[in-house]
């Protein structure tokens, strides 16, 4: 079963769920802001939220009092920031839109480039609108867990090695970003770094700020946050007039909320095989994907309690199984199944697929009370079709 230090007050407003919903627990999110606070404060590195992988609006009145804004992917979510998070707004995109870019220059602080005909496309209208302009730099080093996440790998159209970098063209530009980790500690942030420096180091202290990008699993309980302060610190110390910037998008909603789906039904086929109203397809695409186990509450293995069961999502697509679990006590229709950490990388990718409903969006305050944040029906599945 998932190790999870933080104590959940779910079961106590379980009979008010109306399934499928994603529930925050704010309590839990105060707590991941805290770590990062601590982060901030002695190590002097500004954190983004990436929306990438948490973008619930209605946690940002608790979120914009601990983090100095959000990094964006495009116009979307730079508009998103500017308009909802109203702090800084750091825009990165393999390529800019010539119909978005003035919008995008109008509303960001930062404006990271990936490539430099991107950085010659547009590097005119930047300056003149005064914004910040970095590139985006591949260190050639990475240990993520995943190829599909490893923006480091081979034939990577993310960042600028450093056999295509052109050091001439680097006027006007005040940052760099490099993005090369996947849910990681901070060895593997030592090792990129150390990449990162050897390449680049001329460059960096030509730089007014660098960005660490993302995949730092800080509130993780197993992470090294002393060691991540040390080595920021001692960055700052080689490159005394850098700024430094972090944007975890995982570590600002890890284990923060839950996704609760009630049993449809259970079949027979060689095992017992649960229907859920909910879809790993559908609202927990990385279970497939990446691919990684959802954990249950009061779940095991297969077979390592008395009552195991497959479950399965209610589409028609044959693979969307979340997995083999075993229980205490037998499954019965009408049975609400709590899925852990479901608040990052859920949400901001779930689908409509086969017309299915959207889970509610709803908070458990600190209070102990449970109020519904959104409430997603046909009307949402018309929209995007």
């Amino acid at each position: 079963m998932i190790k999870n230090p933080k104590i959940s007050k779910l079961e106590s407003v379980l009979e008010q769920v109306k399934t499928p919903a994603y529930i925050l627990e704010e309590a839990h999110l105060e707590e991941n802001l805290k770590r990062l606070l601590h982060v901030k404060k002695e190590s002097g590195a500004k954190i983004l939220l990436a929306l990438k992988g948490f973008a619930l609006q209605d946690s940002f009145y608790l979120v914009r009092e601990y983090l100095d804004g959000c990094c964006a992917s495009g116009l979307h979510e730079a508009r998103f920031s500017h308009e909802k998070f109203k702090k800084e707004t750091h825009t990165y995109s393999p390529a800019f839109k010539d119909e978005d870019i003035d919008e995008i220059l109008e509303i960001s602080h930062h404006v990271v480039f990936n490539s430099f005909s991107q950085w010659k496309k547009f590097r005119h209208k930047a300056l003149k609108k005064g914004v910040s302009c970095g590139l985006r730099i591949n260190p050639e080093v990475s240990s993520s867990p995943v190829e599909m996440y490893n923006p480091s790998g081979k034939f990577s159209r993310l960042g600028i090695t450093k056999a295509n970098f052109e050091e001439n063209e680097i006027d006007g530009i005040e940052g760099l970003h490099f993005h090369a980790l996947c849910e990681q500690n901070v060895d593997a942030l030592e090792k990129v770094l150390k990449g990162f420096e050897e390449r680049f180091g001329e460059i960096i202290t030509k730089m007014k700020w660098i960005n660490f990008g993302g995949g730092h699993h800080i509130t993780r309980d197993d992470y090294d946050i002393e060691k991540l302060i040390s080595v920021i610190k001692e960055f700052k110390k080689r490159y005394s007039n850098v700024e430094v910037y972090l944007e975890p998008g995982e570590a600002v909603g890890w284990q923060s909320g839950t996704l609760v789906a009630s049993v449809l039904d259970i079949v027979d086929n060689e095992m017992k095989i649960a229907i859920m109203d909910t879809s790993a397809e559908a609202h927990m695409p990385d279970t497939i994907l990446m691919p990684y186990r959802a954990e249950i509450r009061n779940a095991s293995l297969p077979n390592e309690k008395k009552y195991t069961y497959r479950l399965a999502g209610n589409t028609c697509l044959a693979g969307d199984v979340m997995g083999d679990y075993s229980f205490d006590e037998p499954l019965c229709v009408g049975k609400k199944i709590i899925f852990e950490d479901m608040m990052h990388y859920t949400i901001v990718k779930n689908t409509t697929f086969n017309g299915i409903k959207l889970p509610d969006i709803a908070i458990l305050k600190k209070d102990g009370s449970y109020q519904v944040l959104k409430h997603l029906g046909y009307e949402e599945y018309e929209r995007r079709n």
